[in-house]
């Protein structure tokens, strides 16, 4: 007796979700791992004990370390990995303020990209259940203001970026209008951070007395302004366009 088309394609559809299943587990366990042996490497601590060993590595290999500076950043970034403020700042110390800012953009926008196709294509299903809620927010917001409404979110940090990436993957967005979207969005705090980190005379510096001994209180307040700017920009604009919109074509 034939099976009906009706069984075969639920235990095709539970077969694709155990693999995506299984994908998952073998994606966050090796991320654990990973995790695991190389936080000691990533330290404040390790790398202010290595810092004129770095330094010279550099000087003589400036592209290599420069390519894997980039593949971290958009490994970190692409699996929501904790600590990709931190490396930002290091990153910005290390190279100074020109380099570490087009690297850290374009490969926080390429690392985000990743996170936005990996949510398309292999775990759609279980950022659905995980965020629905959240799903239908965005989805109704893009209808709305559409490719602008990423742009805000880029620039407002109310919803985790992590969060942003998976659930944005799942709408009708296109993946070249969420790249270049998130790329312009992420600039301005990109660039506040790569400020901050050039500031940074040492890491032994930070690792002994803290960002206190790094920044003047004045310098604190300037750059606490500018956060608070950077998040109340995008609701102006909002309002402004709003605004043009209503007024009568003469």
């Amino acid at each position: 007796m034939n099976s009906s088309p009706t069984i075969k394609n639920d235990l095709n559809a539970n077969s694709g979700s155990s693999r995506k299943l299984i994908l998952l587990g073998v994606v966050a366990f090796a991320t654990l791992v990973a995790f695991w042996f190389s936080r000691q490497y990533l330290s404040i601590e390790f790398l202010a004990e290595k810092e004129s060993a770095l330094k010279s590595f550099y000087q003589s290999s400036p592209a290599l370390v420069i390519a894997i500076a980039f593949l971290i950043y958009v490994v970190v970034t692409g699996l929501s990995i904790p600590g990709a403020v931190v490396l930002s700042l290091v990153y910005a110390w290390f190279f100074g303020f020109p380099i570490s800012l087009v690297l850290i953009s374009f490969a926080s926008t390429t690392g985000a990209t990743m996170a936005f196709l990996i949510s398309r294509y292999l775990f759609r299903d279980w950022i659905e259940s995980k965020f629905g809620e959240k799903l239908a927010d965005f989805s109704e917001a893009l209808d709305e203001e559409g490719a602008f409404y990423l742009f805000t979110l880029r620039l407002v940090p109310a919803v985790p970026f992590f969060v942003i990436n998976a659930v944005m993957g799942l709408t009708r967005l296109k993946t070249f209008t969420f790249w270049w979207v998130s790329q312009l969005g992420m600039l301005a705090g990109t660039a506040m951070y790569c400020y901050a980190g050039s500031r940074i005379p040492s890491l032994k510096t930070i690792s002994e007395d803290g960002l206190g001994a790094v920044f003047t209180s004045s310098q604190i307040i300037q750059l606490t302004i500018a956060f608070a700017l950077l998040g109340v920009f995008p609701l102006a604009v909002k309002k402004l366009t709003q605004i043009f919109r209503s007024q009568p074509v003469t």
